[in-house]
């Protein structure tokens, strides 16, 4: 059951998003940055001199960062679920492309995004609808 704090927290993490520079960096990730190949995300993702790359650090640690929350147990699951979505968008937006090299590096793209929605049916059902939506399901 979810408390005063938790929805403290879900305020707190509203009120980042909100943030100017956030605002800016989640408007590029979500309807602005369509990349085709990896190769186009990789010139915005990896290339620290790409005017775009703070937005895409920007916009996936504070997703990480979020969703940490939740899996430690900081943040009620099922109240974070219910009024945030995006970083699962993100996640389903681009995971497609990192998948080779996952399994090259062992290094998972948005770790825990990746748990939250193994985790929990809520997260993976948006996930589900979001690849959908996306055209990649």
């Amino acid at each position: 059951m979810a408390t005063a704090a938790d929805g403290e927290l879900i305020l707190k993490l509203y009120e980042m998003r909100r943030e100017a520079e956030m605002r800016k960096a989640r408007r590029f990730m979500i309807f602005d940055f369509q990349p085709k190949t990896l190769e186009e995300l990789r010139a915005v993702s990896r290339d620290l001199d790409s005017p775009h790359n703070p937005a895409w650090r920007q916009v996936t640690s504070y997703w990480e960062m979020a969703h940490a929350l939740v899996l430690r147990g900081a943040l009620d699951a099922d109240l974070f679920l219910d009024t945030n979505g995006e970083g699962i968008l993100i996640y389903a937006k681009f995971h497609h492309f990192h998948v080779e090299t996952e399994k090259q590096s062992g290094n998972p793209f948005m770790r825990n995004t990746a748990a939250l929605i193994a985790k929990y049916p809520t997260a993976q059902k948006l996930h589900d609808g979001f690849l959908k939506s996306l055209g990649l399901a």
